[in-house]
């Protein structure tokens, strides 16, 4: 299995902090996001390859990979001169990733969790099921997309930040899509998983649940609340 992490955004919402620093880059504890998300997929026994999108202060994350991951063979950049979205990232990459499952993260949430359950959640999968989203708890539903789920834990439709949506289930932006849905992305041009690829697959998404920890850092109130809670994970 080979995995992209989305690491190109702009972070404007984190601003001054994404000023001078990616937000894939800024500091949780003293390490820098992208890091938790290098060390969860490099250390998996079922990930081969790593790519990484680039775009907002790219030389700055191309310098801390070479920096600090220049043994890492395992890791390839992707630089996008123009944001080519979520799923357009991946439409890029198609030669690269086509073949096999593939593992899809937005790498400017701060999250921790066990890979293997996760993949090993999607290897036994309902039979109609062709992608496994990660799911978390929120304190901010009308802040994230909400999920509803039949029996099987199948999505069968998602709130996207709406105002009071229906519960706290929230999409995690952590994805294992099965070759067919790269495909359709392919086939359909799509720019973004959220608006594009998830509404076109309701009721074919399994959903796993992270009980251990996932937050948006997007907004200062809840970079800093990040640094508190993260201490005790």
């Amino acid at each position: 299995m080979k995995a992209v992490l989305l690491a190109a955004g702009l972070g404007s919402r984190l601003k001054p902090l994404t000023n001078t620093i990616p937000k894939c880059l800024v500091p949780i504890l003293n390490k820098p996001l992208l890091d938790y998300w290098l060390e969860l997929t490099l250390e998996s026994k079922h990930i081969s390859d790593v790519y990484i999108n680039l775009h907002y202060l790219k030389n700055k994350v191309t310098e801390h990979i070479a920096t600090h991951w220049r043994h890492e063979k395992r890791i390839t950049l992707y630089s996008e001169e123009q944001l080519k979205g979520t799923a357009g990232t991946l439409n890029g990459l198609n030669k690269e990733l086509t073949g096999s499952p593939l593992l899809v993260i937005h790498a400017d949430n701060l999250s921790k969790f066990n890979l293997d359950s996760f993949i090993h959640a999607h290897q036994t999968r309902p039979d109609n099921c062709v992608m496994t989203m990660m799911l978390f708890k929120t304190d901010a539903p009308s802040t994230c997309g909400i999920v509803e789920r039949d029996e099987m834990a199948r999505v069968i439709t998602m709130h996207e930040k709406v105002p009071n949506p229906p519960g706290n289930l929230a999409n995690g932006a952590v994805y294992i899509f099965e070759p067919e849905v790269l495909d359709w992305i392919v086939g359909n041009e799509a720019a973004d998983i959220s608006a594009e690829v998830i509404p076109a697959f309701h009721g074919k998404i399994y959903s796993w649940l992270n009980n251990v920890y996932h937050r948006d850092i997007g907004n200062p109130q809840s970079y800093a609340l990040a640094q508190q809670e993260f201490t005790k994970r």
